[in-house]
This record gives C-alpha cells, sequence and structure tokens, in this order.
C-alpha cells in the first residue's frame, strides 16, 4: 500500500512539473544517417548566397516568403545559407527558432563539407521545445557539435522547413503555468497554447570553438550527449584517390671506384679519426661511400675503435 502511494506521489510530481525541463532530443538520432534527408542538387546549392557566422557572434534572421529558397522535393518554403570557418577546431553551433503569434518554424539542418558534399542531417525533431526565460521568448533549440576534418576552410549549414514540417504543431507552455512554477504556486489546470508551423519566423545562430570560450556550451537535453560529428572525409574518397605512383626507376649501377682512390680515402679517414677530428672522417666517408667505396665505412669503424 505505501509503494502504491508513493508512486502516485512520483506521478503526481512528474506531471506537475513536466513541462518545467526541457524537452529531450531524440537520442536515437544519429546525423551522420543521410538516408532519409532531402536531396539537394550540387548546381543548386552553389548558387545559394552562404553568409559567413564569425565565431563568438550571435546571428538573428528573419525568414520570410520572399527569402532565398530551392527547388527541391519535400522542402517548403524560404531557406538560410550559412558559412562555417573550418580551421579553428570543434564548433559548437546553438540554432534556436523563436515562437510568435503562436507560430514557428520548425528547423532543418544539413551540414555540408567543403565541398558541399552532404555530411550530417539534423531533422526537426532534434529541436526540442524550450520555455521562455528571462532573456529567450518559446523556442525550439538545439545544439550542434561539429569537427570540421583537418584540410577545410569552411563547412556549410543549410537551414529548411519541410512539407511534413508543415502539417505538425508544437505545444508551448501556458505564461499562467510558467508564472505558478516560477513563484511555486499551484499550478492551474488550463489547457497550454499550441504553435502551428510556419514556413516564415526567426532564427538565432551561436557559433562558439572550444579555444573561444571558457564555459562549454554543451546538449540542453541533461545529458553529456554523443561526440561531435565529423564533417568531411578525413582520406580522399575512392573516386578521388589518384592511380598509385609508378615505382621509381631503378639507378645507375655506379662504376666501382678505383682502388687508388679507395686506399687514398681510407688513409685520410685514418688521419682525420687519429687526430680527432670525426667531423671530417665522416664528410670523407660519406664522399667515398657516394664514390662507391665499399670498405670506407668498416676503416672508419675500426679507425674509431682504436684498431686501424
Amino acid at each position: 500500500m505505501k509503494m502504491k502511494k508513493l508512486a502516485a506521489l512520483c506521478l503526481s510530481a512528474a506531471l506537475l512539473t513536466g513541462h518545467a525541463l526541457p524537452a529531450l532530443a531524440d537520442v536515437n538520432l544519429v546525423p551522420q544517417d543521410l538516408s532519409s534527408a532531402p536531396v539537394v542538387a550540387p548546381e543548386t546549392l552553389q548558387r545559394l548566397s552562404w553568409q559567413p557566422l564569425a565565431a563568438s557572434q550571435t546571428q538573428t534572421i528573419q525568414l520570410a516568403n520572399s527569402g532565398q529558397s530551392l527547388n527541391a522535393p519535400h522542402i517548403a518554403g524560404s531557406v538560410a545559407a550559412f558559412s562555417l570557418p573550418a580551421n579553428i577546431g570543434e564548433l559548437t553551433v546553438t540554432l534556436s527558432s523563436e515562437v510568435a503569434n503562436n507560430q514557428v518554424f520548425a528547423p532543418n539542418v544539413l551540414v555540408l563539407d567543403e565541398n558541399m558534399r552532404p555530411a550530417a542531417w539534423f531533422p526537426s525533431r532534434y529541436f526540442t521545445y524550450q520555455k521562455p526565460g528571462v532573456m529567450a521568448a518559446d523556442r525550439l533549440e538545439g545544439v550542434m557539435k561539429l569537427m570540421p576534418a583537418l584540410g577545410q576552410q569552411k563547412i556549410y549549414l543549410l537551414v529548411f522547413t519541410t512539407e511534413q514540417d508543415l502539417t505538425q504543431t508544437t505545444t508551448l507552455l501556458d505564461p499562467a503555468k510558467a508564472y505558478a512554477q516560477g513563484t511555486g504556486h499551484a499550478v492551474p489546470d488550463i489547457p497550454d497554447p499550441i504553435a502551428r508551423h510556419s514556413s516564415q519566423g526567426t532564427l538565432k545562430l551561436k557559433l562558439q570553438t572550444s579555444s573561444g570560450s571558457s564555459i562549454l556550451v554543451g546538449p540542453l537535453f541533461g545529458s553529456s550527449g554523443p561526440g561531435p560529428v565529423t564533417v568531411g572525409n578525413t582520406a580522399p574518397a575512392a573516386a578521388y584517390r589518384t592511380a598509385p605512383a609508378a615505382a621509381p626507376a631503378p639507378a645507375a649501377k655506379a662504376e666501382p671506384i678505383m682502388s687508388d682512390t679507395e686506399s687514398y680515402f681510407n688513409q685520410k679517414i685514418k688521419q682525420a679519426v687519429d687526430s680527432g677530428n670525426i667531423d671530417k672522417a665522416l664528410k670523407l666517408l660519406d664522399e667515398a661511400e657516394r664514390l662507391g667505396s665499399t670498405s670506407a665505412r668498416q676503416t672508419f669503424i675500426s679507425s674509431v675503435k682504436g684498431k686501424g
């Protein structure tokens, strides 16, 4: 009986505080899985205007129906296109989409490498509802950690929504409930407002690097989260590998050194070692072997050991 009461109390607490915690991102999401990502032709991507995003900078974008668009299957409305520096280490990108007038843009992010080849995809379910705070409005938000492969100068983020997203909604937290939670009062039993997904909205992107901030901007989802997603190939793709280099032609066989010349070098090596001039002896050894001597090295070793 006591266990039943305890379970009931825990369930009631969970129901009362359920809105106080941020929604959890899909823990099973694998950003490198591009099988469900929209396919955009490379020439279409190249026609977009890519807006640079600097480190430690927050950029606000107003998406309107008159903005950039893509003629690609399942992508709806305007898109936002950003270029990020790829030569400053691990990147942490926080993307927020603000709710306004009970409407919100449900973002999807396609990450492209320097050659604009898809490398990762963060669908709209990755960006979860966050209740309003002192300095933040109701929003959909997600944190992406990206590790550009070496040798790249830029990587790209394409932000868009889909036709399927536009058929869905997001449940918000009623302001009266938020106030009650913040002041410790009883949470009223009233319905929460619903925001429908729109092809327009306000996006905020913040870029930080592991070396650019003393505070780690980690996931907002209550866990350490997965490691950063590698963007770009660490080795050349098979299609781009060059043919193996041809084996070098064998060097022409050197003419044998004349015995008088070999004897001369051996004598000079002994004299240099006896006089303590090892540097000179080594130079003589190198020159003798370059000319084809087979006994100069042994002469040097014997001389150093005092057996010359």
